[in-house]
C-alpha cells in the first residue's frame, strides 16, 4: 500500500479577494451549491426565454479536460454554452473570462467566481506563465474550459480571426477542442444593449478535434488556431440556418 500524502488545496495561502482572481480557485462546498443552482437557473431561463436549441450536444466528451471553443459577439454566449453542459459538467466547468471587465473590483470578482464560476484572463498582461497555469489546470485537474478564441466581443455579429491562446492551452495533448457556433446571441443582446430581446438561440457542436503532434510553438499555435477556425464558423452557418 502506498503511503497517504496530503495535497494542499491549489489556493491555500490566498486571501478570499486573491482567491476569486486566481487561476489556482478550487470551489468549496458552498460554491458548489452556487454553481450547481447557477446553473440550473440559467438552464430554465435559455430554455424559456431563448428557446434554445442544441444540436450535435451527444458530441461533448463524458467528463474533461476539454475545451469549448465558440464564436462571441454577446455576454450571452457564455450562458448558453454552460447551459448546454450536462449536470457531470458543471463542476469543473470555467468560462475563461475577460479580467478587465469580470474580475475588475471585488463585487464582480466575487459574483464571476461563486455564480458563474469563471476564471479570469487578463487580457493586457497575458504572458506565457498566465497561459501556462491555464494550461495546467486543464489537464492536471481535468477541467473543462469555455473559451473565445477571437480574444473579444464582435461589434457587428460578424467573426473575428481567432488568436493563437487556443493553441497555447492545447498544442502537444490529447485535450479535446469542441468547436462551437452560435447563432441568435447577437440579436438578443448586441454589444450596446443591457437587457436582452427574447430572440431565438441554437448552438452547434461540432466533432472534438485534438493536437497531440501539433508543435507547441507559434508555428503549431497558428496551425491549431486557424483549424478550430475554420469549423467555428461552419458550425455558425449551421446554428443560424437551424
Amino acid at each position: 500500500m502506498e503511503p497517504w500524502n496530503l495535497q494542499p488545496a491549489h489556493d491555500t495561502g490566498l486571501t478570499p479577494s486573491e482567491r476569486f482572481r486566481s487561476v489556482r480557485r478550487e470551489s468549496g462546498l458552498l460554491e458548489s451549491l452556487a454553481h450547481q443552482v447557477c446553473f440550473s437557473l440559467l438552464r430554465s431561463y435559455f430554455a424559456i426565454g431563448h428557446r434554445l436549441t442544441i444540436v450535435g450536444r451527444e458530441k461533448l466528451p463524458p467528463h474533461g479536460p476539454f475545451v469549448l471553443a465558440a464564436n462571441h459577439c454577446s455576454h450571452l454566449d457564455a450562458l448558453a454554452l454552460g447551459a448546454a453542459l450536462t449536470p457531470r459538467h458543471r463542476e469543473r466547468a470555467f468560462p475563461i473570462a475577460a479580467g478587465d471587465v469580470f474580475f475588475h473590483t471585488r463585487v464582480t470578482s466575487t459574483f464571476s467566481a461563486i455564480m458563474l464560476n469563471a476564471l479570469p484572463m487578463w487580457r493586457k498582461n497575458c504572458g506565457p506563465h498566465a497561459l501556462a497555469d491555464l494550461r495546467r489546470k486543464l489537464q492536471e485537474e481535468r477541467a473543462i474550459f469555455i473559451i473565445f478564441p477571437e480574444g473579444g466581443r464582435s461589434r457587428n455579429g460578424s467573426m473575428m480571426p481567432f488568436k493563437h491562446g487556443l493553441g497555447m492551452l492545447v498544442a502537444e495533448t490529447n485535450v479535446p477542442v469542441v468547436p462551437c457556433g452560435l447563432g441568435g446571441t447577437f440579436e438578443a443582446l448586441p454589444p450596446e444593449r443591457n437587457i436582452p430581446r427574447p430572440v431565438a438561440i441554437t448552438l452547434a457542436i461540432g466533432d472534438p478535434l485534438q493536437f497531440p503532434s501539433t508543435a507547441n510553438d507559434r508555428t503549431g499555435w497558428s496551425q491549431i488556431a486557424k483549424s478550430v477556425e475554420s469549423r467555428v464558423r461552419d458550425l455558425v452557418g449551421q446554428s443560424r440556418t437551424a
